[in-house]
């Protein structure tokens, strides 16, 4: 059965649940696409990540030449988080002319126009389904089933943290400071939750959305933010009265003047879709001139889920991979 090698640069959350979906769902994945998919090198310099994962040393590399270099390996699944070095890594690769699959949504939407250039440049693939969502396949939808349509608003909550802490003000009635505490003690918050409640993650989604749908990109650090660290639990009361709720919104919006892209607290009536969207789950609406209103809904984050979207990446260049005939020899002159 024909191979792909994998490396995977970083093996903390992501890099974990990658690795663990494509373990465990290895024989799935061959009886699906009839090829193996074998992880044959892990970037990591945490000497825990390495110990505790039981797999064998030789796995692991503290260097990055060591992917770069082996010919073999053909698809590199960057998951380290952060802007540097994963930025320079993924440019790396894809001048190395290897197919890059990323779930870092702050070094691709700083640096979308580069990396897609060079895979452009490499004929390689570039796919970060992962960045956006976890594992909801919005990206994969605005590529593929809606390409014809022409997108005028897309409108969501794609970030599960300030979501989370928003249903526990307003479901159980907790100040802010406490429900940041709780989303930190079941792991749905960084120690430093500054991305998520400042709204700078969701600033960095809703500028990939609006790069991939509408062909419009904006520095993240440019788009017009507001995060929820400011909402009191007086602001959530009257939000109850008026049978309203708040929840951070990322939205980009084609209008007379040009496209709009913001990220900011709003009220939400009872009657639209984003009402019911609570705790950690993340749903987008996309505004389509011939599909009419498409909306996504389910878990926006998390160890599996995110590494289910990576991992389907993987596969999805795996197959255009496999699909291309072997290159022949030329001909040996008589």
């Amino acid at each position: 059965m024909k191979s792909i090698n994998v490396a995977i640069l970083g093996f903390g959350t992501v890099g974990r649940g990658t690795f663990k979906v494509l373990l465990e769902n290895e024989k799935l994945i061959e009886a699906r696409c009839g090829f193996k998919v074998n992880v044959k090198k892990i970037l990591d310099i945490n000497p825990y990540a390495i110990k505790s994962s039981g797999l064998p040393k030789r796995m692991f590399t503290s260097n990055i030449k060591d992917i770069l270099d082996d010919p073999s390996i053909q698809i590199v699944a960057e998951v380290m988080g952060g802007i540097e070095p994963a930025s320079t890594y993924m440019l790396k690769a894809l001048n190395a002319k290897k197919h890059v699959v990323s779930s870092n949504k702050a070094a691709l939407a700083e640096n979308i126009s580069q990396l897609k250039e060079a895979a452009k440049k490499n004929k390689v693939e570039l796919m970060y389904e992962a960045s956006v969502c976890g594992a909801i396949p919005v990206l994969s939808a605005i590529k593929g089933n809606l390409a014809a349509n022409k997108f005028t608003e897309i409108r969501g909550i794609v970030n599960g943290t300030s979501n989370y802490i928003l249903t526990q003000m307003t479901e159980n009635g907790m100040r802010y400071e406490a429900a940041l505490a709780l989303a930190q003690e079941h792991g749905f918050a960084e120690a430093d939750p500054t991305a998520d409640v400042e709204g700078i993650d969701a600033a960095n989604k809703i500028c990939l959305l609006a790069d991939l749908a509408m062909g419009y990109y904006r520095k993240p650090s440019a788009i017009k933010r507001v995060g929820i660290s400011g909402i009191t639990d007086q602001d959530i009361k009257d939000a109850v009265e008026k049978d309203c709720k708040i929840k951070l919104i990322a939205k980009a919006k084609l209008g007379k003047n040009g496209i709009v892209l913001s990220v900011k607290p709003e009220l939400i009536k009872k009657d639209d879709i984003l009402y019911n969207v609570d705790y950690e789950f993340n749903g987008i609406t996309l505004k389509t001139d011939c599909a009419d209103d498409v909306f996504f809904y389910g878990r926006g984050a998390g160890s599996v889920p995110t590494g289910s979207a990576v991992s389907g990446d993987i596969i999805s260049i795996a197959k255009i991979i496999n699909a291309k005939p072997a290159e022949k020899s030329p001909a040996k002159k008589k």
